[in-house]
């Protein structure tokens, strides 16, 4: 009774495991303080894009994010907000759909290229189809954002998670994470919030 017992908790807890990593990324990815390293992504107007394209950005708002996740799309006003807010001021709008079409047919190039023109999205829209900017990165959500300020030769990290404290209703913010983490740089200020946990969907991995 008691192996049969044991064998049958140890098989539920390999499943539960197996499951658990399916829906996760490799471990790692970048922590506040980190250093990043340069990506290049497809655009939807068939460009790649780089980091590196911007020689005169103080930092970067990368922003995980797609078409289909409730989430995303309840973010997507405010995401365009911050961009007009900050690009001017050298903190520009950098976004990427890291999930799987086979999974999500609604995230693919053609549908991304809809959902900006007809939105009006003044930032780039990139795909990561090998998902591995993505796991560098180490966003698990969408949107999940990461604020990258300039240090000498590269761009570090500075503040990780979500836009702000109210997904579901703008009306309802009063914590600006992302606005209040630029602010303080462009001051030459550490951010007092450095992290807060991204609220959005689990990015669709391939298997």
């Amino acid at each position: 009774m008691k192996k049969s017992f044991i064998l049958g908790v140890g098989v539920l807890v390999v499943i539960a495991t197996l499951f658990t990593n399916a829906s996760k990324p490799i471990a790692g990815g970048y922590d506040v303080g980190d250093d990043v390293k340069d990506f290049t992504l497809p655009n939807i107007d068939g460009k790649m894009i780089s980091m590196a394209d911007y020689s005169s950005a103080k930092g970067f708002i990368i922003i995980f994010t797609c078409n289909t996740c409730p989430y995303a799309k309840l973010y997507e006003s405010r995401i365009l907000d911050l961009d007009k807010k900050y690009t001017s001021k050298g903190f520009p709008v950098i976004a990427i759909n890291p999930n799987d079409i086979t999974k999500q047919p609604g995230d693919t190039m053609e549908e991304m290229q809809k959902r900006s023109n007809s939105k009006g999205y003044s930032f780039p829209y990139l795909r990561d189809d090998d998902q591995e900017v993505t796991k560098a990165f180490g966003a698990s959500k969408t949107p999940h954002v990461y604020v990258l300020n300039k240090a000498k030769d590269t761009y570090r990290v500075a503040y990780i998670g979500a836009i702000d404290n109210s997904p579901n209703d703008i009306l309802g913010v009063t914590k600006r994470y992302v606005e209040d983490a630029i602010n303080s740089l462009l001051v030459n200020k550490t951010p007092k919030i450095t992290k807060k946990r991204a609220i959005g969907c689990s990015i669709k991995w391939k298997n």
